[in-house]
């Protein structure tokens, strides 16, 4: 099967593309890490307290109008009140049982790494049902805000949902920014691989991957899904072994290392092209 190119998968893949989302991210990321344990708490709407969410920031600042990426942590039996967002933003499902959906749609639990996407405007209800439940949020402005149903509004995107079951995986064989060698596989979430545009992809690291990934892009940044992974900076650095939730950027031009004993998955977020040795 020949290579394929980046820019083969910019019509087909490409998911949304309004002028109501960005899609560049001028921001430059920075070589960084967050772990667990340094994630800072609060409430994802803080004017229903401890009936909201739990949110823990990774990057950016959801109550600005900038892009941030941040978790969120449900408890089982959660179900919000029918309202829209301001701004669309993407998920991940880490762990438990997601729904995200029109209030009278019928229960469409999504599993630890499946994605969905809710549009700017849309009115939908969140649900969860795992014992123990996260999800990654990703938006491209902000700030993220809760509103009534009543100012709901229609700006061109759609919903998607789909199950970690249906996701298309690609070898390493198949891409030319993939080494061969290092068998990883990738699925394409969302966004554009024309210059500059940003994209986001899911990597799969088979057990005992050791190797790089090389920034090509002004804005990098990544999060655990599943697995355990072991980060350094380059060889000569502290090891950071970063767990589901944790989160790791990188400047322009390097190269950070990584490792995984066992099978891992990363989402990673990019304005740009990167390569993995």
């Amino acid at each position: 099967m020949k290579k394929l190119t980046l820019g083969v998968f910019a019509l087909a893949l490409t998911i949304t593309a309004t002028a109501q989302t960005p899609t560049t991210d001028n921001a430059k990321s920075k070589n960084e890490v967050v772990t667990q344990d340094q994630i800072d708490w609060g409430w994802l709407n803080p004017l229903r307290g401890d009936k909201s969410p739990a949110a823990g920031q990774l990057w950016g600042d959801r109550t600005k109008n900038e892009p941030s990426g941040f978790l969120v942590k449900f408890n089982k039996g959660f179900s919000s009140p029918p309202h829209i967002h301001n701004i669309t933003y993407r998920g991940v499902v880490i762990k438990g049982l997601l729904h995200n959906e029109d209030e009278k749609a019928e229960k469409q639990w999504l599993p630890a790494g499946s994605y969905w996407q809710q549009p700017a405007g849309e009115a939908h209800i969140t649900a969860a049902d795992g014992e123990d439940n996260l999800a990654l949020l990703d938006i491209q402005e902000g700030p993220y805000l809760v509103k009534p149903m009543s100012e709901a509004f229609d700006n061109g995107e759609r919903p998607i949902n789909i199950d970690e079951s249906n996701l298309v995986w690609l070898h390493a064989k198949d891409m030319e920014w993939v080494s061969e060698k290092s068998k990883v596989e990738t699925a394409f979430l969302w966004g554009s691989h024309e210059t500059n545009q940003l994209r986001a992809t899911l990597l799969r690291l088979p057990a005992g991957f050791k190797g790089s990934i090389k920034n090509l892009s002004p804005n990098f940044r990544a999060v655990v899904i599943s697995g355990k992974v072991t980060h350094q900076f380059s060889k000569k650095d502290d090891e950071n072994v970063l767990e589901p939730g944790s989160y790791f950027s990188a400047e322009e031009n390097a190269s950070p290392v990584l490792s995984a004993a066992t099978e891992a998955v990363i989402y990673i977020r990019s304005n740009g092209n990167f390569k993995i040795k």
